[in-house]
């Protein structure tokens, strides 16, 4: 079919332009009118072999430029805009360029007599098993426009989230890297011309002290083989996340996160209330428990987490309760066990689920705050620890020669 692009406007006059496949400028014309357009102009652009901007697998779409697509489309749906209508304002108000593409495609499915979840799976690296398994549900339940509240909602709780953590780690990386700066150019630059001073006084290895030698074979070594400890970083780092991408190397990461002092803690508490969080977003929007613990076991970031949710799964599916396999893997806290009990025996398993949520919100949210106070002054004196041995280190022979030649004029 060939492609048209076209100008058309709204009920507010207001022009928007825009381009579609149709299979003559008639059809299009129809079909326009039938959403309520008024058609200004309709023009032929290009046929369908020919070359069209696709959206890209290496550009990410922010979650916060996503939770405003869906707030917006909620927006559009509950005031009773058609679904191509809306899709189409979207394509034409987003800011992302890849947005932007994935939208028209999505728009395009939809005229083809795909349903919005179906066309929203070949997109997701974008989309979520979350935000299509919501969508799904509200286009089955005939509540779209609550499923994308909720989805929009949800983002937008799960970027502040992120704020907050991104937040309250930035001082800490940079007093890090800063560290890292200062020390890398005492050792490297200024350690090794001390050291040409030394041997021009005279003052041989045997007369420096223990420090002293030990940070000038440090820095010898890190001079004369800096590319061998920059290609040991990077295979660390390339081996860490290939055995990520592992299975078993992706539990036993993840067991390591949360069992790393201070900040493993903070990881746990961050997976639960995403658990809790999720799983309360889809049952109130209607999604079945099994289908619901299935795809919050694929969004909570956790693999130790999500095999204890499948576990349970696995239970509920035997007709037995929830809440014994979450206590059995020891991740749960008794709290997170009996409120989903509760939950289940009231038939109230959304609204409890939801005050976990809230708690466990709360409780990252103190946690990230006393860190950020324990960490800060940490890192300071350790700063100035290592700092201060380096400057001790290069001076030590040099007061060592001045008392010697103060011994000798006396």
């Amino acid at each position: 079919m060939p492609t048209f692009s076209f100008v058309v406007k709204d009920q507010e006059g207001k022009e928007i332009p825009s381009s579609q496949t149709a299979k003559n400028e008639d059809s299009l014309r129809r079909s326009l009118e039938s959403q309520g357009y008024e058609v200004v102009s309709i023009v032929r652009t290009k046929a369908v072999g020919a070359k069209r901007a696709k959206a890209s697998m290496f550009k990410r779409v922010k979650l916060d430029q996503l939770a405003q697509w869906c707030r917006q489309f909620a927006t559009m749906i509950s005031a009773g805009v058609s679904l191509i209508r809306c899709l189409t304002v979207l394509q034409e108000q987003t800011t992302n360029p890849n947005l932007r593409i994935i939208t028209r495609d999505i728009r395009d499915e939809v005229e083809g007599g795909n349903t919005l979840s179906g066309a929203m799976t070949k997109y997701q690296r974008t989309f979520s098993n979350l935000a299509i398994g919501l969508v799904r549900a509200g286009e089955v339940g005939g509540v779209l426009d609550e499923a994308l509240q909720r989805l929009a909602g949800f983002m937008e709780k799960d970027v502040e989230l992120r704020r907050k953590i991104k937040s309250a780690m930035t001082y800490p990386v940079i007093v890090m890297i800063a560290a890292i700066g200062i020390v890398a150019f005492l050792v490297t630059y200024i350690l090794p011309k001390f050291m040409d001073m030394y041997e021009e006084l005279g003052v041989g290895a045997d007369q420096m002290p223990g420090m002293t030698l030990a940070l000038r074979n440090i820095s010898y070594f890190c001079r004369d083989n800096a590319l061998l400890v920059l290609g040991i970083v990077v295979a660390v780092v390339i081996a860490v996340k290939l055995i990520g991408r592992t299975r078993i190397g992706r539990r036993y990461l993840d067991l390591f996160k949360m069992k790393v002092p201070i900040f493993g803690k903070l990881t746990h508490k961050v997976a639960l209330a995403r658990f809790a969080s999720t799983l309360s977003t889809l049952l109130q929007s209607g999604v079945p428990i099994l289908q619901a613990m299935e795809t919050v076991a694929g969004t909570v970031g956790n693999s130790v987490i999500a095999d204890a949710i499948l576990d349970a799964r696995a239970s509920i599916r035997e007709g037995e309760e929830i809440g014994r396999p979450l206590r059995d893997s020891g991740y749960f806290p008794p709290m997170v066990v009996q409120m989903i009990a509760i939950g289940e025996e009231t038939g109230s398993l959304d609204s409890m689920l939801m005050k976990v949520s809230d708690f466990y919100e709360s409780e990252v949210e103190t946690a990230l705050n006393q860190l950020t106070a324990a960490i800060e002054p940490f890192l300071i004196v350790f700063l100035g620890v290592v700092v201060g041995f380096i400057v001790i280190a290069m001076f030590l022979p040099l007061v060592a020669l001045i008392s010697n030649l103060s011994g000798a004029g006396e």
